[in-house]
């Protein structure tokens, strides 16, 4: 109530100042209230009728009262119209003000309220010539006004402890709504963490909870195929070193019993499992190295045509004893890459061993090499037999044999091209197998370009 009296005090300033004191406006409620209150000013400046009277209207044929004549001093000059005797209503604004001049004394309103009351100076050019208290409101006098008061705080409380109510329940469900999910996820984290990679959630929305549940399901099933491929690993790896032991301790064996004679034949069959032994250990320490990120590379401009036509001239008496016609096509200009010359020639050696090791006889293998702008590739293609299409993203798994053609009377132990996608990984290339047009299977192998001249 105060802050809504903030402009009326400025009226009464202006007021004082305009008349220097307080006499024109001394016990002139009428006057009072238009300082007070400017709207009911305006409208009776617009000739609209005052508010009517509280309480019941009289209806007398005499003569109504005009009101008083203008004031001199013009305070009440556009207060056009009749002036209703009304008595101020108990919770009015008008009815709680008291105006004191700068002695104290009252000016107009109710001379009762007492001095303690809210009050708002009245200042004119730094000086308080006067003061507005306001009474606060008023209590509830009567019985019936305190039983309603009662009855509203009564009804009050009860509307408030049902929506408090209605406001838990309605959070509570939603929060087990919302935290379902969440609960889910932590129920099958607990079973990652426990070894149980069959566990998947239910994709129940495609929000980020959603997502967040194929994320996990994804990640339980490449847990779960690391698990399967390492007990895979360990059983073939026992299998392939069981084989070769098993041969040399059946013939050693056979030549201390006196079975067979120590002939240079027997000597040689001994020697070729060694060999092989040998071989599937030096594999396995390879890929060791590879996994501990221990392998060495010495990383220089090298050209691909030259490796290539290198690894081409080791393997072309191999495949003209098979029987097998071995190609290159590649530019005449050098193909610049950035890589280790001898891990990229242990490449090229071991596929085209395997392309010559699983080719069937009378057939192809071609080499070719194109460079692009930010990358090389080697191509290799062998003719038939050609790798069924469910088996080509499996050719480089460790000790993975395609059984149709890929047997073990070839010789191999599944590594080689194991060995050959940790080489190309480690160069931040990418290695693929396809089928070839030549009837077999294509190895493509995409290096990245050097700009330097090798």
């Amino acid at each position: 109530a105060l802050q809504r009296l903030q402009g009326a005090s400025e009226r009464l300033g202006d007021a004082w100042r305009e008349h220097g004191s307080w006499e024109f406006l001394r016990g002139d409620e009428r006057a009072f209230d238009l300082l007070i209150d400017p709207f009911g000013r305006r409208r009776l400046h617009r000739g609209e009728p005052p508010p009517p009277p509280h309480g019941p209207q009289l209806h007398d044929a005499g003569p109504r009262d005009e009101g008083p004549p203008p004031r001199p001093d013009g305070i009440g000059d556009d207060a056009v119209g009749p002036s209703p005797e009304r008595a101020p209503a108990p919770f009015d604004l008008r009815s709680r003000m008291l105006l004191t001049d700068a002695q104290g004394r009252p000016v107009v309103g109710d001379g009762r309220i007492p001095r303690q009351s809210s009050q708002l100076p009245i200042e004119v050019d730094g000086k308080q010539v006067g003061t507005l208290y306001l009474r606060p409101p008023p209590q509830l006098l009567g019985g019936l006004d305190q039983t309603f008061a009662t009855a509203q705080w009564r009804d009050a409380r009860i509307a408030g402890t049902v929506a408090l109510i209605v406001a838990l329940l309605f959070a509570y469900a939603l929060a087990r709504w919302l935290l379902a999910p969440v609960r889910a996820l932590a129920t099958g984290l607990h079973g990652l963490s426990a070894g149980d990679f069959d566990r998947r959630i239910a994709r129940a929305s495609s929000d980020e909870l959603g997502e967040l549940a194929r994320d996990f399901n994804h990640l339980a099933q490449t847990l779960g195929n690391h698990r399967d491929a390492r007990r895979r690993w360990g059983a073939d790896i026992a299998h392939e070193l069981r084989t070769p032991l098993s041969i040399l301790r059946g013939e050693i064996a056979a030549l201390q019993d006196g079975v067979r004679d120590a002939s240079p034949a027997a000597l040689e069959s001994l020697q070729a499992e060694c060999i092989r032994l040998s071989s599937l250990i030096e594999d396995l320490y390879q890929l060791a190295l590879a996994d501990a990120g221990a392998l060495e590379y010495r990383f220089e401009t090298v050209d691909l045509v030259a490796l290539a036509r290198e690894a081409v001239d080791l393997q072309t008496r191999g495949c003209a004893d098979a029987n097998l016609s071995l190609e290159l096509l590649a530019p005449k200009t050098p193909v610049a890459v950035r890589g280790d010359a001898r891990r990229l020639a242990q490449l090229l050696d071991n596929i085209l061993a395997n392309a010559r090791r699983y080719t069937d006889a009378p057939g192809r293998i071609r080499v070719g090499i194109a460079q692009g702008s930010t990358q090389s590739r080697i191509t290799i293609d062998d003719s038939a037999p050609g790798v069924p299409d469910v088996a080509l993203p499996h050719l480089f798994d460790r000790l993975y044999r395609v059984e149709e053609s890929r047997s073990r009377s070839a010789g191999g132990a599944g590594l080689g091209l194991a060995i050959c996608h940790a080489i190309v990984t480690a160069h931040a290339g990418e290695i693929a197998a396809m089928a070839s047009p030549l009837g077999g299977l294509r190895i493509t192998i995409d290096l990245p370009s050097s700009t330097n001249p090798p």
